[in-house]
Formats: structure tokens, C-alpha cells, sequence
């Protein structure tokens, strides 16, 4: 149910209303040469959410380590997630007061939003092992991650009818209104429903004593510190990780510049583009449940193979050949149906490569290649775009990734990693319990 309730923030905010949004904000700023300035830093309109983007996965890399030491070793997940919840939430709701010359403000709002948002999936994807066996891992992550296209496909139903109704309720000159009426309601779904994990999921393990006049933040830094020095005891884990870094990096690149791509590059409506991110919405829910099975034939590690291959295709389509709303709209479908499956058994994958009792802190370093991938894509594409001054060319940029993310993972022996992990938690006495 917590995907259910925070994917609300990942489609309504980060895939579908923000970016064309403070996009059309920024132009309206800009000077003759088409550009605006924060901070003395000439910034291309449509590049400052990417931009934005990859500063909040900056300071993810920098932030989420040390809360995921401190979770485990406090037993403080759930008030952490908590904590975290409602401050995205809140910076979320009040994206509703961006508007004219405060473009600038829907960066920094977003950043919070974002920042906090990964937090929680650090604390979140750790309970993964605690509540599912090994062998339901796969169908419970694939699961989790169909919910959570679902509920925030039906928030975009909503946000799509008070749209497309908005003209006739505030008038043709105040759709901006109905845009930052839209953003709030994600945030608000997201606190809402965040009730639901939060009255339901149970801590169980006591909260240790403080001895020493020690601190949280100086426990996080020493038990980070410990854990890297551990993660190279798995070095299938670690070549893993470095491979869902670099495909991932597509993946979010995609999420995030879809809907500015459709929009300026093809000229689609906002209407036309929310309803192409909900059916992709729809499509991602049955593509999670089918690559869930997928797995079950062949193993997950080549049903994600499976999904690179065709994230691949996506990205030189939509350099050559993408042209028409109609292409939007079928190439929409196609990476529905990939979108959920690879980043499903991604996670399920990785829950069954760490130790035991040292979830959170391993999930931190994920999390780290989940937004930490959300760095170079989105620079990439941001930079190729400024210089080259072409969303094609930006598009093209996002090959590598998988291109590169497919080769690496080949090479990752999914089976020797699980094993490594089981035998450092039975016989090495150095691996804390």
C-alpha cells in the first residue's frame, strides 16, 4: 500500500505535470537569448528540471548511506519512513504556490519533495526480506510495484478529468491553476494513504540505548563506514549494483523527460500527454505482473535482460523514426509494459544478494544506484539538449545506458552473490547479527 500511496509523486509530479509546467515558467522568464538565471547559472528552460533532478540525486548519494545506517541500527525505520513521508508530502502540496516569477521555487520544492521521497524508499524496500520468503520475493516486489502504478494511474484519472474541465471552472487563462491544484493532490494522496502502512506495519525490534554521550548522526557515519568496508566481501553484489546504476540511469532520464520531450519536440497537448502517461500507467500494471511471471520461467535476472533489450529499441526509435502523436502513443505502450518488470525484480533481486539484519543499510546503497542514476541520465540529456539544441540528439544520449547497463549485468553471477551472502551470515564472525 505504500506503493499505492507514494507513486503519486512519480507520476503526477516527476513523469507528467512539473516539468512542462515550470518549463512554460521558465520561458515566460527568460530573457532574449531564451534563457534563465539562478545563481548567476544560465539555465535552458527545458533543462531545469533535469537539472534539478541530478542536484537532488547529488545529495542523495551524500544523504541516504548515513540514514540507512542510522535506521538499522536504531530499529527506527517505520518513524523514519514516517518523518520522511511528511516532509515530501508537505513540500509536494505546496508546489501549488509556483507560479509566474517564482519558477524558481519549484526546484527547490522539488528537491525537498525528491530528496525525501528517496529516503522512504530506502526504508520501505527493507522490509522486503523481513515480509516476504525468498522464493515470494519476485511475485511480492512485482506486486508491490503493479499497486503502485495502479494508484497513481487513478490519481492521474482524476488529475486528467479536472484538467480537461479546468477552462470551463477557472476560465481559459487560469489553466495554470488546475496544474498547481493537480500537484497538490499528490502530495496530499501521498500523506493520505501513507496512513494505511503507517497504522499496519509493526517495529519489531525495541529501539537501543544511547551509551557515551553518542549521537544517531555519528552511529550513521561509523556503521556506513563498516558496511562499505563490508559490501566488497560481495563483489557479485557490488557488480550488480554498478550495472542497475547505470541502466536505471535510462530509465529514470526517461521518466522524467517523457513528457518534455512530447511536448516540445512533438507538440502534444498536456491534455494528450497526460492521458499517454496514464495509459503507460495501465499498461506498466499488467507489465509488472508479467514479467513477475517472466521471472518465474526463465529467472529474473533474464527477464530483465529481456526488458533492456527493448528499453534499448525505445531510445533509437525515438531518435530516428518518432514523429507523430500516434508513434507517442504505441512507443507509450511499449515502455509501460517494460517499466514495472525491470525495476521490480531489480529490487527482488537485490533483496536475496545482502546480509540479514542489515537491510536498510544495504538498501541505502541501492537506493543510491536507483537515484544516483537519476544524476548523469538527466545531466546528460539536459547538457546534449543546451548544446546541441535537440531533444533528439538528448534522446539518443540515453542509449548508452542501457546499451552499457545490458553488458554489465551479464556478467553478474545472481546465484554466487545469494550464496556469498548466506555464508558471511552463517560463518563469518565479523558480519554483525
Amino acid at each position: 500500500m505504500y506503493d499505492w500511496a507514494n507513486s503519486a509523486f512519480a507520476t503526477t509530479v516527476s513523469a507528467v505535470f512539473l516539468g512542462p509546467y515550470l518549463t512554460t515558467l521558465a520561458k515566460a522568464a527568460s530573457d532574449k537569448n531564451g534563457f534563465v538565471y539562478l545563481l548567476g547559472i544560465q539555465i535552458a528552460p527545458a533543462s531545469f528540471l533535469p537539472y534539478a533532478v541530478s542536484l537532488s540525486a547529488l545529495l542523495q548519494v551524500l544523504i541516504l548511506p548515513i540514514l540507512g545506517a542510522i535506521a538499522d541500527y536504531s530499529h527506527l525505520r517505520k518513524r523514519m519512513l514516517m518523518i520522511f513521508t511528511t516532509l515530501g508530502a508537505t513540500a509536494t502540496t505546496l508546489l501549488f504556490f509556483v507560479e509566474g516569477s517564482l519558477w524558481w521555487l519549484g526546484g527547490v520544492l522539488y528537491l525537498i519533495a525528491s530528496l525525501s521521497f528517496a529516503a522512504c524508499i530506502v526504508f520501505y524496500n527493507s522490509y522486503l526480506p523481513d515480509i516476504a520468503s525468498e522464493d515470494q520475493r519476485d511475485r511480492v516486489s512485482s506486486f508491490g510495484w503493479a499497486l503502485g502504478y495502479l494508484g497513481g494511474g487513478l490519481l492521474l484519472v482524476f488529475n486528467l478529468a479536472f484538467y480537461q474541465t479546468s477552462a470551463w471552472i477557472f476560465g481559459e487563462a487560469n489553466t495554470g491553476l488546475a496544474v498547481r491544484l493537480n500537484l497538490a493532490s499528490a502530495g496530499i494522496w501521498w500523506m493520505g494513504w501513507s496512513i494505511w502502512t503507517f497504522m499496519t506495519l509493526r517495529s519489531r525490534n525495541g529501539v537501543p540505548k544511547l551509551f557515551g554521550g553518542e549521537a544517531y548522526l555519528k552511529i550513521g557515519f561509523r556503521e556506513m563506514a563498516a558496511t562499505l568496508h563490508e559490501m566488497r566481501r560481495y563483489p557479485q553484489t557490488l557488480r550488480f549494483l554498478l550495472a542497475y546504476l547505470i541502466y536505471n540511469d535510462g530509465v529514470q532520464t526517461v521518466v522524467v523527460t517523457a513528457a518534455i520531450f512530447g511536448a516540445e519536440a512533438l507538440k502534444i497537448s498536456q491534455s494528450t500527454l497526460v492521458l499517454v502517461i496514464l495509459m503507460v500507467q495501465l499498461v506498466a500494471f499488467f507489465g509488472a505482473l508479467l514479467f513477475g511471471r517472466i521471472a518465474g520461467l526463465v529467472s529474473a535476472k533474464t527477464a530483465v535482460l529481456i526488458s533492456l533489450v527493448i528499453w534499448s529499441g525505445t531510445a533509437f526509435y525515438t531518435y530516428g523514426f518518432l514523429s507523430s502523436e500516434f508513434e507517442f502513443w504505441l512507443l507509450g505502450g511499449v515502455i509501460g509494459l517494460v517499466l514495472g518488470g525491470s525495476q521490480a525484480l531489480s529490487r527482488s533481486i537485490y533483496a536475496q544478494m545482502i546480509p540479514k539484519d542489515r537491510e536498510a543499510e544495504f538498501f541505502s546503497f541501492y537506493e543510491l544506484a536507483d537515484r544516483g542514476s537519476s544524476l548523469l541520465g538527466p545531466l546528460v540529456f539536459g547538457l546534449t539538449n543546451q548544446w546541441l539544441g535537440s531533444l533528439r540528439y538528448a534522446a539518443l544520449s540515453v542509449s548508452f545506458f542501457f546499451v552499457a547497463g545490458l553488458a554489465l549485468l551479464t556478467r553478474v553471477n545472481v546465484q554466487k552473490a545469494i550464496q556469498d551472502s548466506r555464508v558471511r551470515q552463517t560463518h563469518d564472525p565479523t558480519v554483525r547479527r
